[in-house]
């Protein structure tokens, strides 16, 4: 491989970080284009895309940060916990590059970053988006300022030249008494008092949930704008409502509900795997089927999840069993679709009311609306009238639900039967004519 072809065409982090995160520098290790390009996209692309989210709305805002100041006591949830794995991060990445570790701490900056674009930003998105400067939108600001500016710090011996054109124009650029480049700044310490592991395990849990619950609406085909009506979890903690509101939403789900169990929901059947098991057994063979044939399945599966084995109690004494000794099946309930990882199950509903289905078609024309305002360059506050014609089932729900569609959407009148220059548009199936003009 010639170093300085491929540090033109990759650039000279992405090669850096390549053999940061890819594998322990004394191990011998092929070079691989696509594995350099997927960590640039994973992240530093993420790095700079959520940067380059901040600058934006800053600059629109035209925040200053020097004028404000962080105060944690006026943190909401999401502030504090990215605060906390925030210092989290930076306590294990200095420990790590301590002990001359690599490959450890690229994958701990790499999984905050991607939780800090994909769930903390995601999530306090409409925070940059409200009017004015009030206390929750100066959080939501100082908050990601100070995050990414930190996790520069963090990351500069790795990526030096992503992280000085951050820190150069969100530092360096406004505060003449700064460094003028993140390599003469102190490496970041931790603050152990931002670091809370209950919010940490909470927030992980509640994380955990939702990737299943989207798991569960993949393998069932249901879009995630289609409205469910229930999901049940079983999870080490029971959460408050606050969070449950948060897994609701993620999953755009009318009720979440914890349970003690999961058996009206999801079964497992534990059988010998004779072939292997045989030769372990021996003499034991017919009290080992036995036992699987009285156990707490769901028990069993759970210890094997989280150890890689679980024990039979015998007339013989203690027989201990791993997941290749044994075979596994699962069985659901009529109508859910039950996911399982760790300590935590959901069974969620596949079930679709005429009432669900409806509001789904609600939120895809409500999309397609959006849309067609941005294609036409149309303000944010600019109010609209939308013509439809085509299709009787599309003009029917439109006009059952005009309330919620002009809300969004700053609709003043929804017309029907008028010709127009409309688009054509499928949703969920039936094809629709859709035009918005000014009103």
């Amino acid at each position: 491989v010639d170093p300085m072809e491929a540090l033109r065409r990759h650039g000279a982090d992405a090669v850096r970080w390549y053999f940061y995160e890819n594998s322990a520098p004394w191990l011998p290790n092929r070079w691989n284009d696509d594995a350099v390009k997927e960590g640039q996209r994973k992240f530093m692309g993420t790095l700079w895309n959520t940067y380059a989210f901040f600058v934006l709305y800053a600059n629109i805002d035209q925040f200053d940060p020097k004028n404000y100041r962080l105060e944690y006591e006026k943190l909401g949830v999401m502030d504090r916990w990215v605060l906390s794995r925030l210092n989290t991060t930076v306590k294990l990445v200095d420990e790590q590059l301590s002990s001359y570790k690599v490959t450890e701490p690229a994958k701990a900056l790499q999984t905050f970053v991607e939780e800090l674009s994909n769930w903390y930003v995601r999530r306090s998105r409409a925070r940059f988006w409200a009017k004015g400067m009030e206390q929750d939108k100066i959080n939501a600001y100082m908050t990601l300022y100070t995050v990414l500016v930190t996790i520069s710090k963090a990351a500069a011996p790795m990526v030096p030249f992503i992280t000085e054109s951050i820190y150069r124009n969100l530092v360096a650029g406004i505060d003449p008494t700064a460094p003028i480049s993140v390599h003469l700044c102190d490496y970041p310490v931790a603050d152990d008092d931002l670091i809370d592991n209950e919010l940490e395990q909470t927030m992980q849990e509640v994380l955990d949930i939702v990737t299943l619950g989207r798991a569960a609406r993949n393998e069932t085909n249901i879009k995630n704008r289609q409205p469910i009506g229930e999901m049940y979890v079983k999870a080490p903690t029971a959460l408050s409502d606050y969070y449950v509101e948060i897994i609701a939403d993620e999953l755009n789900v009318k009720r979440v509900e914890f349970r003690a169990d999961m058996d009206e929901f999801i079964k497992y059947e534990i059988k010998p795997n004779f072939r292997v098991l045989g030769k372990k057994a021996g003499k034991l063979m017919k009290d080992v089927k036995a036992a699987l044939e009285t156990i707490d399945a769901a028990s069993a599966k759970a210890s094997l999840d989280r150890t890689g084995e679980f024990k039979l109690q015998l007339a013989s004494g203690e027989f201990v069993l791993t997941a290749e000794d044994v075979e596994i099946n699962m069985s659901q309930a009529e109508g859910f679709n039950c996911q399982r990882s760790g300590d935590v199950t959901i069974a969620l509903s596949t079930t679709l009311t005429p009432e669900l289905i409806e509001e789904g078609f609600v939120r895809e024309i409500i999309s397609k609306v959006q849309t067609m305002r941005r294609d036409s360059n149309f303000e944010v506050t600019d109010r609209i009238k939308i013509y439809v014609d085509g299709n009787e089932k599309i003009v029917g729900i439109m006009q059952r639900n005009d309330a919620e569609i002009n809300r969004v959407t700053l609709c003043d009148d929804i017309i029907s039967n008028v010709t127009k220059d409309m688009k054509t548009w499928n949703i969920n199936g039936e094809e629709v004519l859709l035009a918005v003009v000014r009103s």
